[in-house]
């Protein structure tokens, strides 16, 4: 059994290697607010909402994952959750695949604080809305 170390986990938006501008992601499951519930759902303990959690950093250039939310809020992405930090998965070291709605954060979105830290960088906390429960990709 390997255990999951949060020093490797990895994560992908539609393809991209976005690992380098993460340093938090988290998969949350919660109870559906759905207003219908039918009862397939009810006999499967009832509706779910997934939700992708991420701190990222602020970087405004072209083709950064922060540049992503404020250009694309709304917008459907494709992507992978490596636990591992592996590149191919298996049955050992899965990866989980998901559909998110690129969302912009509540609350702070530019800016932050003073730092005489130089290796400080200004993020936000963004939590984006899955499709569907996370797919397991064993590789096989």
């Amino acid at each position: 059994m390997t255990k999951v170390s949060p020093r490797l986990i990895a994560l992908e938006v539609d393809g991209v290697d976005r690992s380098d501008e993460i340093s938090k992601a988290i998969i949350t499951s919660a109870a559906g607010a759905s207003d219908f519930l039918t009862f397939a759902a009810a006999r499967a303990g009832g509706n779910r909402d997934y939700m992708l959690n991420m701190t990222i950093a602020q970087d405004h250039a072209s083709g950064t994952l922060w540049d992503l939310i404020f250009t694309g809020a709304g917008t459907e992405v494709d992507g992978t959750y490596a636990p591992y930090g592996n590149e191919d998965p298996s049955p050992t070291q899965p990866h989980y695949d998901f559909t998110a709605t690129v969302a912009e954060p509540d609350g702070n979105f530019l800016g932050g604080e003073a730092s005489i830290s130089t290796t400080a960088v200004a993020s936000i906390e963004v939590s984006w809305q899955l499709a569907v429960k996370p797919v397991p990709d064993t590789g096989v």
